[in-house]
């Protein structure tokens, strides 16, 4: 009897939400605007222009990490397999599978400093890294859940 898969999925983690990011941008837009109404009344008009580009640069800014966040990992552990897959905005699927007899979870980890480093699933010679967006306390967790389900034993 085989036992049901296990997935697990990934996330960045987002701190600003969309009522954040108008909140913020709004307060940006006004000390900027009051900012380059005082440049402009000293005759210094340039900047009235420099300081619309600042807020224009930001905007753009948040936007791109907004986009760059919109991405997923999915690790689905079953009997015989890892399959990882990952999914980003605007892009296709990528989908790498190891052979769970082989697959081995890595962290690369300074224990002196107490620094974690990237996560990687190996088989063989295939590497993978997960979690690249992940904080480090959570690819730490992340390692040690891979490693209590791989060492599971399979039916």
């Amino acid at each position: 009897m085989k036992s049901a898969p296990i997935t697990i999925e990934l996330y960045p983690y987002r701190s600003l939400s969309r009522k954040g990011f108008i909140i913020l941008m709004s307060c940006i837009a006004a000390v900027s605007f009051i900012a380059g109404v005082a440049f402009l009344l000293m005759g210094a008009w340039p900047v009235f222009g420099f300081f619309g580009l600042d807020v224009a640069l930001i905007w753009w800014a948040i936007k791109r990490n907004y986009r760059d966040a919109e991405c997923q990992e999915n690790i689905c552990i079953s009997d015989e397999t890892v399959t990882i897959t990952r999914m980003k905005a605007r892009q296709p699927d990528q989908t790498q599978t190891l052979v769970r007899a082989w697959a081995r979870v890595r962290l690369e980890e300074d224990s002196e400093r107490e620094l974690v480093g990237r996560l990687f699933l190996t088989s063989r010679e295939m590497v993978t890294e997960v979690g690249s967006f992940l904080a480090p306390y959570d690819r730490k967790s992340l390692a040690t859940t891979l490693n209590e389900i791989l060492a599971r034993p399979r039916i």
